[in-house]
């Protein structure tokens, strides 16, 4: 269905006059951005041939053809957006290469009329990243070789930490008015632990959180320099925010400077629920940035509707099963796998196209009207 653009154009003015160095959005101009897009529905992407940021996007390893008939299999079941990963390295390897490989790849998703969520910064797993080759995948492992952004060596250093602004403003000004990206996710799961893989060498929980806030206030005073036409956002995703009262700093922080509302929620519907709508009374735009761990009570024929419904745009955690292996569990960390489960934790795909679940795929289709 075509938009009306006589009950746009209001919407539209409040952003084409946003005064320069503009910092949140107000919930008014959240939700007129809101109305100019469709119900988004997509996966986290990484191209199958990839184990983490750095492999997907370095020269060497940038794989065009496979992003293509990746991003061609979303496309084919409905899916019309992805969350996408960078990482603060390929910038000081290359930022005029980086910046290339992310036009050509934007050129890509838009030719399957795929809108493009760009994360930045990430908490999440192997906390000594590296350039350069890449590790092969430990077998039968889920996500073996991803890689936060920054290292811990740099989250810990104030001074190393303040030198990541050339990284933000420069990937944000050169897409800041690009209508192929649709939000900046400035950091994913601040303050993550992640106990389960990486746990003997993280910092003390509070420690890490402190250092993740700090780095969490820097990302949105850089990107407020820039202030892009997209929404900027940082989404929860842990701790208790049912209401006010009950988020810790970090949350708060996360919430209250956030253009839209994202989150992540691995759980039944029932919680899925719970987690989701206190974050309406904010009266911005909700997002999920990240759903959907079938043996954790995740399902997309039970949460997709849901979001649907609630006009939550969704974004479950991967496509095509590959070298993140995140069809293992997450306790293939701890536990012996020497096959693939047969129900799948995350993914859509196998590597030649054919649907996990097909009824999943068609849930797409009958949700996105494809």
């Amino acid at each position: 269905m075509k938009p009306n653009l006589t009950t746009l154009l209001p919407a539209l003015s409040c952003l084409l006059f946003l005064p320069a160095n503009a910092q949140q959005w107000s919930p008014e101009q959240a939700n007129a951005w809101h109305k100019t897009q469709p119900w988004r529905a997509g996966s986290n992407f990484v191209p199958s041939t990839a184990i983490n940021q750095l492999e997907m996007w370095q020269a060497d390893t940038f794989d065009p053809e496979t992003i293509d008939r990746e991003l061609g299999y979303a496309a084919s079941c409905g899916m019309n957006s992805a969350r996408v990963f960078l990482h603060n390295l390929l910038w000081e390897q290359d930022s005029e290469g980086l910046l290339k490989r992310m036009d050509q790849f934007l050129t890509i998703a838009d030719k399957h009329k795929v809108g493009i969520m760009f994360v930045l910064f990430d908490d999440v797993w192997d906390p000594n990243p590296k350039l350069g080759k890449q590790r092969d995948p430990k077998p039968h492992t889920h996500n073996s070789g991803w890689v936060q952004s920054p290292g811990r060596d740099v989250l810990v250093d104030p001074a190393k930490r303040k030198a990541l602004e050339p990284y933000v403003t420069g990937v944000l000004t050169r897409f800041k008015d690009d209508k192929r990206v649709i939000v900046w996710d400035l950091y994913n799961e601040p303050g993550n632990m992640n106990t389960s893989a990486y746990g003997k060498v993280e910092l003390p929980p509070e420690e890490k959180k402190e250092h993740a806030l700090e780095l969490a206030k820097l990302c949105f005073e850089w990107a407020w320099k820039v202030r892009p036409s997209q929404p900027l956002t940082m989404g929860v995703w842990t701790g208790d925010w049912s209401t006010k009262e009950k988020r810790d700093a970090l949350n708060a922080y996360q919430i209250d400077h956030s253009d839209i509302i994202t989150f992540h929620a691995y759980t039944d519907l029932e919680k899925t629920k719970s987690m989701t709508e206190p974050l309406f009374a904010y009266g911005r735009p909700v997002v999920c940035s990240e759903y959907m761990a079938r043996t954790a009570g995740s399902k997309l024929q039970d949460i997709l509707p849901y979001f649907h419904d609630k006009k939550v745009d969704a974004y479950q955690w991967g496509l095509v099963a590959g070298k993140t292996q995140t069809q293992y569990p997450w306790e293939s960390w701890k536990q012996t796998f020497t096959e693939e489960p047969k129900i799948w934790f995350h993914e859509l795909f196998h590597k030649d196209g054919k649907p996990f679940d097909k009824e999943e795929t068609d849930l797409y289709k009958k949700l996105t009207g494809n």
